[in-house]
């Protein structure tokens, strides 16, 4: 096997298009169309759907498990009240006399378990496959979650309970779902086929958030459980059927196909999987680069998903909860430009022998940097709501371009470890989704809008620094450690 060394980075930087060129531009591409490989894409993208749906109904949900008063005083507002004709339902399930504090453990104790699992997932996925652990991740979560209506009955324990341990199961989903990536994504098609996957999360924030207000009203709120519970039930059916952990292990690929991938992947996977060389693993400053870079976009990610209604209610006087598609209208801007950044990532790798570093190092700079400079002009935008919530949705819409940046480096610089070197990011990734908005609201006890202004800029900040330290030490070529042979003694 050929010897790396770490001088060697920079060589490779230049040379990487012209290899990547030499290894699949010879190789008869396989079409995308009907292909096992697109197919994993979009039944991936199907189960991402299901595990953002269910970690955010129950915000909507939440809305109506509480008597009269119990979800704390909205009355006013900073700008004058937008009144909106809501016609009134009949209560036909249960609801409960939780302060906000018991509020807030509800609402965030599905980060606590969802941090436990992150690096576990990356290391079974790749000791003993990815489509079981993927796959029975999300079934425990869809278990818990038809559990949650019981839960609740039980009380405010019982849903916390039910809440972490589904946090446990989808911990497992992100470095799951890219370790089965390295075996599966040509390099030159990954942005394209890890963005129509990863962006069912935003998907199932798009379609959650609106029909759940619409199933509370229409049904009761359980069926918020019920219903979703049911589509993941469905997706697990499906994913059991048509999923294999790697081409050579698939029934229904062509050959074609199976020769494609295997054959675009061989000289970046490591030779053996019962090695993993944690010391190498964290010791390599490009992963620390996707640390920094992940942590700091989810701290802006995180702090707008929690705190957006909040925002809306107590400063502009209007509730997101009475416009279901406002709230989603940031998710689905994320969606649209993260499929086109894929597309667009991988055309500039392909034909435009663009390097690989540069087009990470451009997508996370334009998702991270163009975030903060809208979430900014939010803070000024006075009591013009709509252009509030138009310099918000363009804010997380830009940040879908990130996915094709750092979000999807771990395959380009140890594919045969992306899904350790995932949960390892991610699990970094998950603090600021418990401690962000915690630390927001602590700013904005008068609920003024100069409060607020400070939470944005601190948001920005964070946002940037992220990008800037990606770009001083990120990376887009396969690291020595994770390719080269190892004697065991």
């Amino acid at each position: 096997m050929m010897e790396h060394s770490a001088s060697d980075s920079e060589t490779e930087d230049h040379v990487q298009p012209l290899l990547r060129r030499k290894n699949t531009g010879d190789l008869q591409k396989a079409p995308a169309c009907c292909s096992s490989r697109y197919g994993l894409a979009f039944l991936s993208c199907y189960g991402f759907f299901v595990a953002y749906a269910l970690r955010v109904n129950l915000s909507v949900a939440m809305v109506d498990m509480l008597k009269n008063g119990s979800s704390g005083n909205s009355s006013s507002s900073v700008c004058p009240h937008h009144k909106i004709p809501v016609p009134k339902h009949n209560h036909t399930a249960s609801v409960y006399d939780w302060d906000s504090e018991t509020q807030g453990w509800i609402l965030g104790s599905f980060f606590y378990g969802y941090i436990i699992t992150q690096i576990p997932g990356g290391y079974f996925a790749r000791k003993y496959g990815a489509k079981w652990l993927f796959g029975i991740g999300i079934l425990c979560t869809v278990i818990f979650t038809l559990l949650t209506p019981v839960a609740a009955d039980l009380g405010a324990g019982y849903l916390i309970a039910v809440r972490v341990l589904e946090g446990i199961g989808e911990g497992v989903s992100f470095p799951a779902m890219h370790a089965m990536w390295a075996s599966w994504a040509p390099p030159l098609e990954r942005s394209r086929l890890l963005t129509i996957s990863y962006t069912g999360a935003q998907l199932g924030t798009v379609v959650a958030l609106p029909l759940s207000g619409q199933i509370c009203f229409y049904l009761d709120w359980t069926y918020v459980f019920y219903i979703f519970g049911a589509v993941g039930l469905l997706w697990f059916f499906l994913w059991t059927c048509f999923v294999s952990n790697s081409p050579s292990a698939h029934k229904r690929i062509s050959e074609a196909e199976k020769t494609y991938i295997m054959a675009s992947l061989k000289n970046e996977l490591s030779p053996t999987i019962d090695y993993i060389p944690w010391t190498s693993i964290l010791k390599s400053m490009p992963l620390w680069a996707i640390v920094v870079a992940h942590f700091s976009y989810n701290w802006t990610f995180y702090t707008l998903l929690t705190l957006l209604p909040t925002y809306m209610n107590d400063i502009l006087g209007f509730s997101i909860q009475q416009n279901g598609m406002l709230s989603a209208l940031p998710y689905l801007g994320c969606w649209l430009l993260a499929l086109l950044g894929g597309q667009l990532a991988d055309l500039l790798r392909e034909r435009y022998l663009i390097h690989t570093v540069i087009v990470r190092k451009a997508f996370t700079i334009v998702g991270m940097v163009g975030p903060a400079i809208f979430l900014v002009a939010a803070g000024y935008t006075g009591c013009n709501y709509v252009l509030a919530v138009a310099c918000l949705s363009i804010s997380s819409s830009l940040g879908g371009i990130s996915a094709s940046g750092f979000n999807i480096n771990h395959l380009d610089i140890a594919p045969s470890y992306a899904g350790i070197l995932l949960g390892i990011t991610n699990s970094f990734a998950t603090i600021p989704g418990m401690v962000g908005p915690v630390i927001a609201r602590s700013l904005t006890k008068s609920n003024t809008i100069p409060e607020w202004q400070i939470v944005f800029y601190i948001s920005a900040a964070i946002n940037v620094f992220g990008a800037v330290f990606f770009t001083i030490f990120g990376k887009g070529t396969v690291q020595p450690w994770a390719v080269q042979s190892v004697n065991i003694q």
